[in-house]
């Protein structure tokens, strides 16, 4: 039992990859949508590749959303609306004649001969308009010409002309009134009438929806049928619009019957098969290529967690909606990975997460270019992120790249660039406005949750009047003057080979903050001639430097300085040997351990690690060069870096030796700038 417990501590960092691969394959197939895939791609105006291919059983071609858009919307423009006559208004408005009639008729005015003829006249009206009704003209459907009206219970089609209106019945009273010679009391009948008189005709919103979604009903969503046996295209045949539309209602009946409850779990197996293997080669690539990364769980977290992030984000959007598909993002993960990691490794991640997408998209082929090419052109294309116009520029090529990928297929598949889809074009629009604004809050998100370190970061731990370096130019003067030029010799070097130059700067800035422990036991910092070594044994003395290290990580941790920073602080002077002190200890006692005088190391293990180790050695060193020459400093350069050389100490180093020369130069050249050498012109 405790046999097993102890392999298991061993081998925890194993075992947590192996869960975390199997989680991310679980986390995978279930974001997937549920549904078979169609064994054939094609594309419209590429020829099929594949053999003759039969109806595989009887299905219905169906019909595109774009021609039942089409029919609906002709049913719905042509829908004749319905109105109906309301008999309780006639009786309303015939009280009202009666109750109203000597407000406007004062018997005073009038004799009973005049009143009786006006009652009549009046009533005579009414009836007449009644007898046709009217609407008040305010609910008339534009786009109808025609209408039904509804008048007890049967429906008389009518043109929307034919509708008699309020206007039209001041002309009638008119007219009557004229054929009576009653024209004096026009005035008081228009007002009369124009007081009681209400439409009794009305649109019958109820009536005109039902009978519109009974015509929506009876829309057929199929256009004929294909029976088993039929050939639907054959082989090196261009792919039409007649053949798209038989392929994908081909298509969509396979899916349907594909996933069914005998297929399921194989459909399911089939997912975990191809999604197993993808995450295999990523984890591969990782161990084989980048294997400090694959050594640190963190970092492998950090990745699966985008490649799912991303995977969630595009399968949500399809579910939402499938052509809005790339408006998601994706360049973000290379850009993200680039900037925490390196280019190879981001594009092997892009590339694989979009081959995972690739079986869910619709138009796979297309998705899987464009967003390919979009990621090679991120990874070339993002450098130095801390600068705005580098993002937006970058940013600006990826937009045209999407833009122009999209442009050639069209012309690809339509012949011209007629019928341009600009919903689409704007959606890469708005995925390049997405990734300007969610890019630097996820880096920033990501470096607080998973403890990365990235160039942004760097550029604000490189300002010395923060806190820690001000302490170290208050503290340890010199020592802060030598950090400096350390930086600028290994800046420059790491420019020269491709390294990280933002990076090894601030490596170099913080890489002897530990001497602010005992800053005058080192001679930068030593104002008068009084040296505190001369006191002291030269073992004390040699712990004392030594112990520079060890209080400079512990100094950096309680700063919380990244751990890319720190570990310049560790490996700066590798296993070198201090070796004055070592050589005084042998002068007076004719022997010394060199476990004492040596630092703890470990060896650097990169280029920037390893150019810092060069240009701390020289930087410090060149302090005690008198007179200096341009032979002088060639010579002194070669014999420092070489003794670091032939000591090993960049044994663990992805260094050349050809990039070593490339910084024995460099440092040449920044040495003679730094001494103002001229060149001695003869006298």
């Amino acid at each position: 039992m405790q046999k097993s417990l102890d392999n298991i501590y061993k081998n925890q960092s194993h075992i947590y990859k192996y869960g975390l691969y199997i989680v991310s394959i679980c986390f995978i197939v279930f974001f997937f949508p549920k549904g078979g895939k169609f064994k054939y791609e094609y594309q419209k105006g590429k020829p099929w590749q594949f053999e003759n291919l039969y109806a595989p059983f009887d299905f219905s071609v169906n019909k595109s959303e774009e021609e039942i858009s089409i029919e609906k919307n002709s049913i719905q423009k042509n829908q004749i609306p319905y109105y109906r006559v309301d008999r309780n208004i006639e009786k309303e408005v015939f009280q009202a004649f009666v109750s109203n009639f000597f407000v406007f008729f004062d018997r005073e005015a009038y004799t009973k001969e005049q009143l009786k003829t006006l009652d009549e006249v009046g009533r005579e009206i009414l009836k007449n308009i009644y007898k046709k009704g009217f609407s008040s003209g305010k609910d008339i459907k534009e786009n109808a010409e025609l209408i039904y009206l509804i008048k007890n219970n049967s429906a008389q089609q009518l043109d929307k002309e034919d509708l008699p209106s309020l206007l039209s019945k001041e002309n009638y009273i008119s007219e009557v009134l004229s054929q009576k010679g009653l024209m004096n009391f026009e005035k008081v009948y228009q007002a009369f009438f124009n007081k009681i008189l209400k439409p009794n005709i009305s649109f019958d919103e109820k009536l005109s929806k039902k009978a519109l979604d009974d015509a929506l009903s009876k829309i057929s969503y199929t256009r004929g049928a294909i029976e088993e046996g039929d050939i639907i295209i054959a082989k090196g045949e261009v792919v039409r619009a007649d053949n798209i539309k038989i392929l994908d209602s081909l298509k969509g009946e396979y899916e349907s019957e594909l996933w069914s409850d005998a297929n399921y779990y194989f459909i399911i197996g089939g997912y975990i098969v191809l999604v197993a293997l993808v995450l295999m080669m990523l984890l591969l690539f990782i161990r084989k290529y980048r294997n400090v990364i694959f050594e640190n769980n963190t970092k492998v977290t950090f990745i699966f967690f985008n490649i799912l992030l991303f995977i969630l984000v595009t399968t949500l959007m399809l579910k939402y909606k499938e052509a809005y598909v790339f408006v998601v993002p994706l360049c973000i993960l290379p850009l993200i990975l680039k900037t925490f990691f390196d280019s190879r490794l981001a594009l092997i991640v892009h590339v694989l997460t979009v081959l995972l997408l690739g079986f869910i998209v619709p138009n796979s082929f297309e998705y899987l270019f464009l967003q390919i090419i979009a990621g090679v052109v991120t990874v070339l294309t993002i450098s130095e992120l801390y600068k705005r116009a580098n993002l937006f520029i970058s940013i600006g090529q990826i937009t045209l790249i999407y833009i122009l990928g999209y442009l050639a297929f069209h012309v690809i598949h339509e012949g011209n660039l007629n019928n341009l889809d600009w919903i689409t074009l704007s959606l890469f629009l708005l995925n390049g406005m997405i990734t300007t604004v969610f890019v630097q809050p996820l880096i920033y998100i990501y470096e607080k949750v998973f403890g990365l370190v990235s160039d942004v970061s760097l550029l604000e731990l490189s300002d010395t009047n923060s806190k820690l370096l001000k302490e170290l130019s208050n503290k340890a003067p010199g020592t802060f003057h030598h950090s400096l030029q350390v930086s600028n010799l290994a800046e420059a070097a790491a420019n020269e080979i491709g390294a990280n130059a933002m990076l090894v700067r601030v490596g170099a800035l913080y890489h002897d903050i530990g001497k602010m422990a005992n800053p005058t036991f080192f001679t930068e910092n030593q104002v008068t001639n009084a040296n505190p070594h001369d006191e002291l044994e030269p073992k004390e003395s040699a712990k004392i430097i030594i112990d520079h290290v060890i209080k400079g990580i512990e100094i950096a941790r309680k700063n919380k300085l990244p751990d890319r920073v720190i570990d310049f602080i560790r490996t700066h002077h590798g296993f070198t040997l201090v070796y004055y002190f070592y050589k005084k200890n042998i002068d007076i006692h004719g022997e010394a351990d060199e476990k004492d005088f040596r630092y703890p190391g470990p060896l650097p293990f990169s280029k920037e690690t390893a150019i810092l180790m060069m240009a701390d050695s020289v930087e410090a060193a060149s302090k005690s060069l008198k007179n200096p020459t341009y032979v002088i400093i060639d010579e002194f350069v070669d014999k420092i870096i070489a003794g670091q050389v032939s000591a090993n100490q960049f044994l663990n180093a992805n260094i050349t030796f050809k990039e070593i020369e490339i910084i024995k130069k460099v440092m040449k050249q920044k040495l003679r700038n730094i001494y103002h050498l001229r060149v001695e012109y003869p006298e």
